[in-house]
């Protein structure tokens, strides 16, 4: 991994913007593993995830920001996997993060991460995001929020996907192509339990909702669980849009 290479995935979208190196700005960053252990410090983020979307309801902002988050992390591990056909270690400790004034958290790398390379691609994915980050990240929104297994893998399955559909668009002719890598990630546990692919064409239905159709004013994901002909849609991007 390079810095190159980190450049070329932020330019891919706002969700794929990752900082690296001792140049950034640094005030306000800390270690993505505090925001997983620390209650105070993600009670305090999911408050303010709630005054932006105008709800009091906890776990509606919690999955939000939970959403939102995995968003960040797909984003930026299955982009540098589709152009390097290495995945970076995105270890918490090593990957830091601040909120934004609007739009999705801030990331940063203060060393640019080793990366893995190797004949089983989504098994080094997984473990750098799932094992890694996802795993320790629902636990505590479990045990503070109150949010099932079904919610958080829903949105981490949403989240792989929203990945996914970006990088094909903007990257359509990278060396490993995105769906390939998300269709093994989605045969295994708990990712697999969560939705139902289908390829041709191209869709995602979740077999459980993010909460967000809770919020004033909103609708239905066209991949919820809830979403049926007559009710609103709003698309996934929305849900992401209004995580920090």
């Amino acid at each position: 991994m390079t810095t190159d290479t980190l450049a070329q995935i932020s330019a891919i979208g706002p969700y794929f913007k990752v900082s690296s190196g001792p140049g950034t700005d640094a005030a306000d960053f800390s270690p993505l593993i505090d925001l997983y252990g620390e209650q105070a410090a993600l009670e305090a983020f999911v408050t303010a995830v709630g005054k932006r979307l105008g709800t009091d309801q906890q776990r509606v902002a919690a999955s939000t920001l939970h959403i939102g988050t995995a968003a960040r992390l797909w984003s930026v591990a299955l982009a540098a996997t589709v152009l390097t056909g290495e995945v970076p270690d995105l270890a918490p400790e090593r990957l830091w993060w601040r909120a934004a004034a609007s739009g999705p958290i801030d990331l940063w790398l203060p060393e640019v991460p080793a990366a893995s390379r190797g004949d089983d691609l989504p098994d080094a994915l997984y473990e750098t995001i799932v094992v890694r980050n996802l795993r320790p990240l629902d636990e505590a929104m479990r045990r503070h929020f109150g949010l099932s297994p079904k919610v958080l893998q829903g949105n981490a399955t949403s989240a792989l996907m929203g990945a996914v559909r970006t990088l094909t668009r903007r990257v359509p002719h990278a060396p490993h192509p995105p769906l390939p890598l998300a269709t093994a990630l989605l045969e295994r546990e708990p990712l697999a339990s969560a939705g139902t692919l289908t390829i041709h064409p191209l869709e995602y239905r979740r077999h459980n909702c993010c909460l967000y159709y809770r919020v004033s004013g909103s609708g239905y994901c066209d991949e919820c669980v809830l979403h049926r002909k007559g009710h609103s849609s709003r698309g996934a991007e929305r849900v992401n849009s209004a995580t920090t």
